[in-house]
């Protein structure tokens, strides 16, 4: 579990430095894996680190208006970027990965806020990520 734990961690790096710099997460990836490959004392970018990244990418219209709709007292662009990303991957591995339990979810994206963000960020993430587990099965359709 060590290294999906290391695999979601980077998979944030990515979708943080995305969001910082303006940048697409698909580009970002690219230049991660890129860097890998080219230096040997970059760690390898993992294959689930490839699919989070790419899955939050193709459901990223849809993760950020679930969020903007579920956060109470927070519009999307006035949340912490930090707390921002970490849902968005949330969201994503929550809602359209069935291979993994909504409570490693849910716990994983709490810890990554004890992590890197302020001591409100993980209860706020618990509260908002549960809430779409509540809704999940109603929130999995296609984007329109």
């Amino acid at each position: 579990m060590a290294a999906r734990n290391t695999a979601r961690k980077r998979a944030f790096q990515i979708l943080f430095e995305g969001d910082q710099r303006g940048a697409e997460v698909l580009t970002v990836l690219a230049d991660w894996v890129r860097l890998s490959r080219a230096d040997t004392r970059q760690p390898p970018v993992s294959e689930y680190t490839m699919e989070l990244v790419e899955g939050y990418a193709q459901h990223a219209k849809r993760i950020d208006e679930l969020i903007a709709q579920y956060s109470v007292g927070w519009t999307l662009d006035r949340m912490p970027v930090v707390d921002r990303n970490i849902l968005r991957l949330g969201a994503y591995e929550l809602i359209w990965v069935d291979a993994t339990p909504d409570a490693v979810v849910l716990d994983e994206m709490v810890q990554l806020a004890k992590e890197f963000s302020t001591d409100e960020s993980p209860s706020f993430v618990n509260g908002l990520l549960g809430r779409l587990k509540e809704l999940k099965p109603s929130l999995r359709r296609d984007e329109v």
